[in-house]
């Protein structure tokens, strides 16, 4: 019987639900695979490169929103949440999708965007035709401005896409008095937009709002869908009153102290809580039972907080019992690249959701944020960038990707569940030199290119080297343009190819799933090197099927070194590492996982 230290995370057991310990794919639909040559990716595209995602080895994909759209904030701007946009397919195209996807063996997840609609939905228009006070105008935020005619916004709250968070909706009402003078018989009214102003906050104390979206999540749950990625999860709630608050609202991702905490009266407000528990409720009511009459957690439909909150036993709040599955850990995301920040976003996220019994939910990558090929390939000490530019600093490509291989490597062996954006298992980096005429994200239109934005990240993707836009369809068009750089490292020329990023994801999640990674419990790693501040060194025990207890499982180490000298690995089989090895010993900025003797 072997030894170890003192678990950090307990293992779990064979029967845990799928969701704890999947991999989930996001596909950003605009920019996977396009079927009909306009440019814009679409539902029949994803459809047809299903089975890329069963051989990469995932367990579900989460698509980004697809629903009718003006597109003011590429498709989380929802005019419609029960239709398709034309620029993507129809609802029988997604019906299709849902069911070869679970021919494959594959979960789908979609996204939810309940914050906000777009100005163009149906219950926004009836709003702007109705009057002040009315039941229309009661399902969003709309306000009476400051100053005597109300021509100033109702609070100094700051969009996230930078100006104020308040459009003006009609001008104030004055009327002639009969001796010359005017009287204001109405103030000028406005409505709350956290993001764009195209993008109008819903009001979630309207129990008619509760009721659409409870509809809502029973019209996708009845089509098929395995669960739901609920768009900025921590904002539903304002706090009551709406008071002053001037700190500038950040993109997400971003290093502002305060920003998607509890102390901002729009963020993480308790009253998300309850909202929570009740889609719960209804998704609770679409799992299936055993032929005993237990649900099987085979089929659970989840729900997925994107929730930017600090601390994290805030965050963890989330995904208690009777309320979200997962909620994504933006902590190891936005580590920065040391040992100790690595180390701390590790244990602490264990520590808060393991309070609570949930699993910690990894990611590096989205199409928010710079994709960490490049992102790491950055100052460690820099702050995050909302995006790059050609007149940035550049990101140095060689050093990023390998520390990307390396963060993913330390990522797909921890314990929980992990997301993996398009493209990363390519190493795909940001397109940091966008010319700004081709730019589309609307925090770079409202700020006057202030913010970079988020386009870089959104690239169509590469499949193939020679083809017209890298494969991403036949005829050329794509609607960002694709550097050079992916030509190379498009799918068929790391296809089967020794060493490449993508043969490198494949490796890694068969073996995670073979030793049983995601269900494992944790300990720090003794001995060696381990030791060194340098070293980030974990043992995974305790995988189920392996063993009935910690002592007697399968073992793996997951040691990554940041130091600038080569470390020695833990006695053992090495499984697979991030980059070369070094006469047996681990280089800086690379990990392995090694099965222990």
């Amino acid at each position: 019987m072997t030894t170890h230290p003192a678990l950090l995370h307990s293992p779990g057991s064979a029967d845990d639900a799928w969701w704890r310990s999947a991999v989930i794919y996001q596909v950003y639909p605009r920019s996977w695979a396009d079927s009909d040559g306009d440019g814009i990716g679409d539902l029949p595209g994803i459809t047809a490169r299903l089975p890329y995602l069963v051989d990469l080895g995932v367990d579900a994909l989460w698509i980004s929103p697809f629903y009718r759209s003006p597109m003011a904030d590429a498709g989380y701007d929802v005019a419609d949440y029960r239709d398709i946009d034309p620029l993507f397919g129809t609802l029988s195209d997604a019906d299709a999708l849902i069911a070869r996807a679970h021919e494959l063996g594959l979960k789908v997840i979609v996204d939810l965007v309940p914050n906000h609609t777009s100005d163009q939905h149906a219950w926004f228009q009836a709003a702007l035709a109705a009057k002040p006070g009315s039941p229309e105008r009661a399902r969003y935020l709309f306000r009476d401005g400051r100053g005597p005619r109300g021509d100033e916004p109702p609070n100094d709250w700051q969009s996230v896409f930078w100006g104020s968070a308040w459009t003006k909706a009609e001008p104030a009402v004055l009327v002639d008095d009969g001796n010359g003078a005017t009287f204001v018989k109405r103030k000028a009214q406005w409505y709350l937009n956290l993001f764009d102003s195209a993008q109008p906050d819903l009001d979630w104390s309207n129990p008619e709002v509760r009721e659409e979206f409870d509809s809502v999540l029973r019209f996708w749950l009845d089509r098929g869908v395995d669960g739901f990625r609920v768009d900025v999860a921590h904002g539903l709630v304002k706090q009551e009153g709406l008071p002053d608050w001037n700190a500038r609202a950040e993109m997400a991702g971003s290093d502002a102290e305060g920003m998607h905490t509890g102390a901002a009266p729009m963020w993480d407000q308790d009253g998300v809580h309850e909202i929570y528990r009740a889609w719960r409720r209804t998704l609770d009511e679409y799992t299936p039972t055993r032929a005993d009459g237990s649900p099987d957690p085979a089929g659970e439909r989840i729900l997925v907080a994107e929730a930017w909150v600090e601390p994290i036993e805030r965050a963890a709040l989330y995904v208690r019992s009777d309320e979200m599955h997962q909620a994504f850990n933006f902590h190891y995301l936005n580590a920065h690249w040391r040992a100790e920040d690595l180390r701390a976003a590790i244990e602490q996220s264990f520590r808060g959701n393991d309070l609570v019994g949930a699993p910690t939910t990894w990611v590096l990558s989205n199409h928010d944020v710079v994709r960490h090929a490049s992102r790491l390939g950055l100052p460690v000490d820099q702050p995050r960038p909302q995006g790059i530019g050609a007149d940035d600093p550049q990101p140095d490509a060689e050093p990023g990707l390998r520390r990307a291989r390396a963060a993913t490597t330390l990522m797909l062996a921890m314990p929980g569940s992990a997301y993996l954006y398009q493209g990363e298992e390519l190493g795909l980096p940001e397109h940091t030199a966008l010319p700004d005429d081709v730019r589309q994200d609307p925090a770079f239109h409202r700020s006057n290119g202030k913010e970079t934005g988020r386009d870089g990240a959104r690239i169509p993707m590469a499949w193939e080297a020679d083809a017209p836009a890298a494969g991403f369809n036949t005829t050329g068009e794509a609607w960002l343009p694709q550097p050079e750089v992916y030509a190379e490292l498009a799918v068929d020329r790391q296809q089967g190819v020794e060493g490449s990023t993508l043969e490198l994801y494949k490796t890694l999640l068969r073996l995670r799933r073979d030793r049983g990674l995601g269900s494992a419990g944790l300990a720090r790693l003794e001995g060696v090197d381990a030791d060194s501040p340098d070293v980030v060194a974990y043992e995974l025990v305790g995988a189920p099927g392996s063993g009935s207890t910690a002592d007697d499982a399968t073992r793996t180490a997951v040691v990554l070194n940041l130091g600038p000298e080569p470390v020695a690995l833990p006695e053992g089989e090495v499984l697979v590492a991030s980059g070369p090895l070094d006469d047996g010993r681990l280089p800086t900025d690379t990990a392995a996982w090694v099965a222990l003797a």
